[in-house]
C-alpha cells in the first residue's frame, strides 16, 4: 500500500514511517524542510515536500496515495485556535480527495479530551474541544472514506521524546523539585512510540470505517509515581504542591499534569488483535535518554 503520512518527521511520524516500511508499504512523508527530507530519504521513503497548510498539496498527496496517517498538527499553545483552524482545514483538504474511494485515512487525537476523573473506552464521546478529529472521523465514514481515530495516551514516551515527560523534566531542573498536585493521586495515560505506531500501521489495514481506537498502554499511572520517578533519576525531591500553585509552577503543561485522566483500550486489543509490548512509562524514565542534555 502506498501511504501518505503527514506528521512523518515527528517524534511519533518517524516510529510509523519505520513500522510502515518495515511492514511492505510504501511511504511518502510529509517534509517540511531539507533536514526532515533528508531524514525520510535515508529512512526509505519517498518526500512530499510542504507543510499541512498547504492544501493543494495535501490533496494531490492524497489523492494519489491508497491511505492517509495524518500526524502532524501545530503544537502552538499560545495560539491553540490557529492550530485547530490548521488541522480542520488539512484535513478537509485529504477528505476530498480520499471521497468516495473507501480508502483508509487514519486521524490522531488525545484521550485528553475525554471525560476526567473516571475510565473512559473507546464508546466514549470527547467532551473537550480541539482536535477536529473527533467530529470529522464519522463525517469521514459516511462520505465514503474508511477513516478511524487514534486517541494518544497524553504521555507517548521512548527514546528522542521532548514531550509531555521530558517537559516535566525539565521543569523540576528548573525549579528545583519534582512536583505532584495535592495527595498525586491524578493519573496518566501512557504508550510507548513503538506501540503507539504499530497501531497505526494496524488501523490503516484494518480498522472498520468511523472507528474510535485507543494508543493506551497503561490506563493510567498515578501522577505522584511520575514524579518520584523523575525526582529519584534526577537526585532532586520529590514534593506536593497545593492545587493554587500547579498553574505558575508547571505553566502550559498544567493542564495536563493536574488532570486526572484514565483510558482503557480493552476494545481495540481486541478489534485489531494489538497489545502493546514495549516499556511502561515509569521504567523508561530510568533511561539517561530523559535525562541527558
Amino acid at each position: 500500500m502506498k501511504v501518505f503520512v503527514t506528521g512523518a518527521t515527528g517524534f511519533i511520524g518517524t516510529a510509523v514511517v519505520r513500522e510502515l516500511l518495515d511492514a511492505g508499504h510504501e511511504v511518502v512523508g510529509l517534509a517540511r524542510s531539507e533536514k526532515g527530507a533528508e531524514a525520510l530519504e535515508l529512512a526509505g521513503a519517498k518526500v512530499c515536500r510542504g507543510s499541512i497548510e498547504d492544501l493543494d498539496i495535501l490533496r494531490e498527496a492524497a489523492k494519489e496515495a491508497d491511505g492517509v496517517i495524518h500526524l502532524a498538527y501545530i503544537h502552538d499553545f499560545s495560539d491553540r485556535q490557529g492550530a485547530e483552524r490548521a488541522d480542520r482545514s488539512a484535513t478537509d483538504a485529504i477528505g476530498e480527495a480520499l471521497q468516495g474511494t473507501n480508502k483508509p485515512f487514519v486521524l490522531t487525537s488525545g484521550v485528553l479530551m475525554l471525560e476526567q476523573g473516571r475510565l473512559n473506552t473507546e464508546a466514549d464521546p470527547a467532551v473537550r474541544t480541539g482536535r477536529y478529529a473527533e467530529a470529522a472521523v464519522s463525517e469521514l465514514a459516511a462520505r465514503g472514506i474508511r477513516s478511524s481515530v487514534v486517541r494518544l495516551a497524553p504521555t507517548v514516551h521512548g527514546e528522542h521524546d521532548y514531550g509531555f515527560a521530558r517537559a516535566l523534566v525539565q521543569i523540576a531542573r528548573d525549579k528545583g523539585f519534582s512536583a505532584y498536585v495535592g495527595e498525586g493521586g491524578n493519573h496518566w495515560p501512557a504508550i510507548h512510540r513503538l506501540d503507539a505506531a504499530r497501531l497505526f500501521r494496524l488501523a490503516l489495514e484494518s480498522a472498520p470505517a468511523g472507528s474510535r481506537l485507543h494508543g493506551i498502554a497503561e490506563e493510567g499511572v498515578p501522577f505522584r509515581e511520575i514524579a518520584e520517578a523523575i525526582s529519584r533519576r534526577s537526585d532532586l525531591p520529590a514534593r506536593s504542591i497545593a492545587p493554587e500553585e500547579a498553574s505558575t509552577h508547571f505553566g502550559w503543561l498544567n493542564f495536563a499534569a493536574s488532570g486526572d485522566c484514565r483510558a482503557s483500550s480493552e476494545q481495540t486489543q481486541t478489534l485489531l488483535d494489538w497489545q502493546p509490548k514495549h516499556p511502561p512509562l515509569l521504567d523508561d524514565l530510568k533511561s539517561n535518554y530523559y535525562f541527558n542534555d
